[in-house]
């Protein structure tokens, strides 16, 4: 995707913005894109369920901020395990092993990558959430292959989580 040099001004009002099925679980509603910002971020609200997990993965070439709008995650950042609950705060530098998992339903981050060059590996790892805004199905090899043909993300390993962790 070709970035504008320069930022539109946007206006969303709640609920407004692109939905979208991402294959790692979740659903995406796009507040701000890489265009749409001249290249500063993306901005991103993620509703997720309980027990969904991440990989082991780093972002080589943004930093990765999410706060945690409801809901709780367990979040590991470079080996050290933090539980963060609605209103925490969780930044990955570009280049920092994290992963995480949700321990509540009905969790809900908001997601911003600055600058926001991880949005190609955002969109081949996505599909437009269909008309009956049912989630589709986790598919963990298509969010690797987004990342290997657009990068923005790199899996680093497994998820760090017991399964029986909550």
């Amino acid at each position: 995707m070709e970035t504008n040099k320069t930022a539109s001004a946007l206006v969303l009002q709640p609920g407004e913005g692109a939905r979208r099925w991402f294959f790692g679980g979740g659903i995406h509603t796009w507040k701000a894109t890489e265009d749409e910002t001249g290249g500063a971020f993306l901005m991103f609200e993620d509703e997720m369920a309980l027990d969904k997990v991440t990989p082991m993965h780093t972002h080589p070439d943004s930093d990765e901020t999410m706060y945690i709008l409801a809901g709780e995650i367990l979040m590991n950042i470079d080996g050290e395990e933090h539980r963060v609950t609605t209103g925490g705060v969780t930044i990955a530098p570009r280049g920092v092993p994290h992963a995480f998992k949700v321990l509540q339903d009905g969790t809900r981050v908001l997601c911003l990558h600055t600058p926001g060059s991880a949005q190609a590996f955002y969109d081949g790892a996505s599909e437009p959430l269909g008309s009956s805004n049912k989630p589709g199905v986790v598919d963990f090899e298509r969010i690797r292959e987004s990342g290997r043909i657009n990068g923005g993300i790199e899996i680093v390993g497994p998820p760090p989580f017991p399964e029986n962790q909550d």
